[in-house]
């Protein structure tokens, strides 16, 4: 009876313990991974957010870039953190997508994360230099079907969202493009569309909006059925004259490691939520031209399953038809 009373105590006061150590969250700077290189649309999206967060809190967040393996390498870290709240991460399409339905990290499911919230969704778009002869949708395609492999597009790694996405407009136009591969990240399609390097960049316009209010780059098309208020002249894919409604692009979603405990996940969703709904952050995104989508914790884990569930059987259908390789 003494050994069951004596070890009840200890298991009391370690959740005493732990309950006092939370209710001190955070303690110190709380280290923010972005899976991507800086400079990229969703390196400035979560550095923008933080930063506004961090006036919230005692502590200071700091955003590290971890690239690698179509954002692999930071996700990893994420998951070998101490589920302390003191390590964060920014995950978008391929976290989501590409790395579990290729199996690029064995083991891999989305228990191994907790979600925070859900940030900005980005409908992807093609965007040409300013001096392209391509004016619009339809006249990038009619070239692609007229001379196959002539109109190089460069994308976001070989099976990656924008690689999805050239392939359903392949697919559903019967147009053929030059497809150029660049690592997982927006900066290297900048510079491949102001060297020449390519015709065309699928990508966000979030992700280009420097060049694109400087004059270097402009919009043919935005993959969604929304007009973009910040890119008024950038059509919307269904308001075109291909007929198309191919609608894809990713997002932002703020993550903690498994077993976060859920105090601390509530203060993180507040945090955020608080610098989300700021007149700055709201202002900004509009200024580039990114959507405000917010969904908490319990609401973004629900949509991520789903929008698993539903783009793994797209391309488990482009694999059957040998459109894509798995």
């Amino acid at each position: 009876m003494k050994l069951k009373k004596t070890l009840l105590g200890i298991a009391c006061l370690a959740s005493l313990t732990a309950g006092a150590a939370n209710a001190d969250y955070p303690s110190r700077d709380v280290r923010v991974i972005v899976p991507a290189a800086a400079g990229g649309g969703t390196d400035a999206i979560v550095r923008k957010i933080s930063n506004i967060a961090e006036e919230s809190l005692p502590v200071s967040m700091y955003v590290e870039n971890v690239e690698g393996g179509m954002t692999a390498t930071g996700l990893l870290q994420l998951m070998k953190a101490r589920p302390d709240g003191q390590t964060v991460a920014a995950i978008t399409y391929d976290s989501i997508i590409t790395i579990p339905w290729k199996n690029m990290l064995p083991g891999f499911n989305m228990d191994k994360m907790r979600m925070i919230a859900r940030i900005t969704s980005e409908a992807d778009a093609i965007t040409v230099p300013e001096n392209s002869p391509y004016k619009t949708l339809d006249d990038l395609i009619a070239t692609a079907k007229e001379k196959p492999n002539s109109v190089r597009v460069g994308i976001q790694n070989m099976g990656a969202r924008t690689h999805l996405t050239l392939l359903q407009l392949q697919q559903q136009t019967g147009a053929k493009f030059k497809i150029v591969s660049y690592d997982n990240s927006a900066a290297s399609q900048k510079e491949a569309l102001l060297n020449g390097e390519v015709d065309a960049v699928v990508t966000s316009l979030g992700d280009l909006a420097p060049l694109i209010e400087s004059g270097q780059a402009r919009g043919l098309v935005e993959f969604s059925d929304t007009q973009n208020e910040g890119f008024p002249n950038v059509p919307p894919v269904t308001e075109t004259d291909t007929g198309l409604d191919l609608q894809m692009g990713s997002f932002i979603i703020m993550v903690a490691p498994a077993r976060t405990p859920d105090d601390v996940i509530e203060k993180l969703e507040t945090t955020y939520h608080k610098a989300y709904e700021s007149d700055e952050f709201q202002q900004w995104l509009k200024k580039i031209g990114v959507t405000p989508a917010w969904l908490g914790a319990d609401d973004v884990t629900q949509w991520a399953n789903d929008t698993q569930q539903q783009l793994f059987s797209t391309m488990d259908d482009l694999v059957d038809q040998g459109v894509l390789e798995k």
